[in-house]
């Protein structure tokens, strides 16, 4: 897919377009809050040390707050928690606003900041979790997030500068009430995005039986006579082949945000230190600071050309790279043209490796575990940052800024190769060509109308894969709905036994891209039905917050799947 087709069809996205639009005003708003605070704390006190006593008290909540967060984010409406937090917010931004202007207590503004701060830290597991939602298929997710980092670093570009033009010419007070203002704007695009269709909790439901259109309304816990009781279930036999494999991926995208983090919390500190020392005084510091802006937009819009790749470990690989080469580059710079120029490379190279490894992240991690995940990498980031912001700098006074530089820039590239290693095939987007052929075989199936190929490919490609011989089980009547599953290969019989433990009556024989397993997963109910394989044959099984996902992608798969149960029809 190429690039300007791409968000050409991003555009296309209503809520998607609405929700960008809105959190990038609120971003220009936290810049004009942000630098009116500092302002405020550093005029009441005079103090730089209780200046530098509140950037770190601001830190803190993240590293409290960023694992409950994410918790949180995957057990309610992510919406929701993005409306109630941003609402706050503006609340508190009026609060400030207030003191500020009738010049009130010092303890009182900082207690307030930080209060913001707190709801904040639910709003990256939100949003890192919510945003999938709203694409309409996967070639949408790498687009996305780089329009999502474009915005952000044009809001960190032009937001101070905005703030210290208006400070300067109203006062301190209007800041705060623009980002207040800027909370409203978001809240009410918010409140006009649709809710989030489908869960991803299995405790909820989805589902079950045999989906075909002849099965019988589910009898209950019908059992089945021991007599009559087929061989072991099959599910024990094969090794999973499927796209989330546990926590290594996740440990991969924690390493590189953990390196990454580690390195540019020192970089802040020691851009100071050159700039005082060897780059001509303190106003070199603004400059470095603008140069990363600028090299963060370059590297959130040059990110568009690899996010619609199939393949990202690359990519991911070549953003380390640059940013290793700013910042070794960086430490060898004697004036501050090539100062700005390695400033800009390194937050070039590190703003392709976020968005990539946002990218990755989404693409390999089921819905219902996102808000956890993330908010776990917060932490470990969070932290990562505030040790390079102490460690960095006294390392930097022992062996002297080049070394610190350079080794910094090794321990980027090390950790981003291994943390490719880490997440493996997930890396790359493609499903293998015969997940593909399967998607696009299950997506003409009737029930699955309206479901975009492309998600159902996503979601396949995280699937285990079965091979089972004839004669073995795969699901048994009364036994609890776990799975759903796809016939890739061989045949299946249904059978279902009566409530008085009758005879089984054959129901129906599944063939290659039907599917079953559904019914129980939507209703909560037992397995209605024994499916047994009569032949060779491979199955793609699906677990039931996967499934959830598949049927919240169009509204009307849920209604259909169980329509196929009440003996109607699927509707058209």
């Amino acid at each position: 897919m190429s690039v300007l087709r791409a968000y050409r069809g991003l555009l296309s996205n209503r809520p998607l377009v609405q929700l960008l639009g809105g959190e990038f005003v609120s971003s220009i708003g936290d810049w004009l809050y942000l630098v009116a605070l500092l302002i405020v704390v550093y005029q009441v006190s005079s103090d730089p040390l209780v200046l530098g006593l509140v950037g770190a008290a601001r830190i803190l909540p993240y590293v409290l707050l960023s694992i409950p967060a994410g918790i949180v984010a995957d057990r309610f409406e992510r919406r929701v928690i993005l409306l109630v937090t941003d609402v706050a917010r503006g609340v508190i931004m009026l609060a400030l606003a207030g003191l500020v202007q009738v010049h009130g207590p010092l303890p009182a503004i900082v207690g307030l900041a930080v209060l913001a701060t707190c709801f904040s830290c639910f709003f990256g597991p939100t949003i890192g979790a919510y945003l999938p939602r709203l694409v309409r298929d996967e070639h949408e997710l790498g687009p996305a997030n780089s329009a999502w980092s474009t915005l952000d670093n044009l809001a960190f570009v032009i937001g101070p500068a905005i703030g210290g033009l208006l400070i300067a010419a109203s006062g301190l007070t209007l800041a705060f009430l623009l980002n207040a203002v800027s909370f409203a704007v978001v809240a009410i695009v918010l409140w006009r995005l649709p809710a989030e269709r489908g869960s991803s909790d299995p405790a909820r439901g989805p589902v079950e039986g045999a989906g075909g259109p002849d099965e019988p309304t589910p009898t209950g816990e019908a059992g089945i006579p021991p007599s009559a009781q087929p061989a072991p279930s099959a599910l024990a036999e094969l090794p999973a082949r499927r796209r989330w494999t546990g926590l290594a991926p996740l440990a991969g995208l924690a390493l590189v945000d953990m390196v990454a983090g580690f390195v540019f919390g020192g970089l802040g500190v020691l851009t100071v230190i050159l700039a005082v020392n060897r780059l001509g005084g303190e106003a070199a510091t603004g400059y470095l600071n603008a140069a990363v802006g600028f090299g963060g937009l370059v590297g959130a819009l040059g990110s568009g050309a690899f996010v619609v790749r199939s393949g990202l470990r690359g990519p991911l690989i070549l953003g380390s790279l640059g940013f290793t080469a700013g910042v070794i580059a960086l430490g060898f710079a004697a004036s501050l043209g090539p100062a700005l120029a390695a400033m800009a490379l390194a937050s070039a190279g590190s703003l392709l490796t976020e968005v990539v490894s946002t990218t990755i992240f989404q693409r390999i991690v089921p819905d219902g575990i996102r808000g956890r995940a993330l908010g776990a990498i917060a932490t470990i980031s969070t932290l990562a940052y505030a040790t390079g912001s102490l460690v960095l700098p006294v390392a930097a006074g022992i062996v002297g800024i080049e070394r610190v530089l350079l080794v910094s820039g090794v321990l980027v590239v090390a950790g981003t190769v291994l943390g490719a290693v880490l997440i493996g095939a997930g890396g790359d987007q493609g499903p293998r060509p015969e997940i593909r052929s399967a998607a696009a075989r299950v997506a003409g199936l009737p029930i699955f109308a309206g479901v975009p190929e492309t998600r159902l490919a996503a979601v396949l490609a995280r699937a285990t894969e079965i091979e089972v011989t004839s004669h073995r089980v795969v699901i048994r009547q009364g036994d609890r709905a776990d799975r759903f599953y796809v016939i890739l290969e061989g045949t299946f019989d249904v059978d279902q036994v009566g409530p008085d433990g009758s005879e089984a009556i054959h129901l129906r024989t599944l063939g290659p891209d039907e599917v079953f397993g559904e019914l129980g997963l939507l209703t909560g109910a037992p397995r209605s039905a024994t499916v047994t394989a009569t032949s060779l044959g491979r199955l793609l099984s699906l677990d039931a917050p996967d499934l959830l996902e598949l049927v919240s992608s169009a509204a009307e798969v849920g209604p259909r799947l169980l329509a196929l149960h009440r003996g109607g029809s699927p509707s058209s």
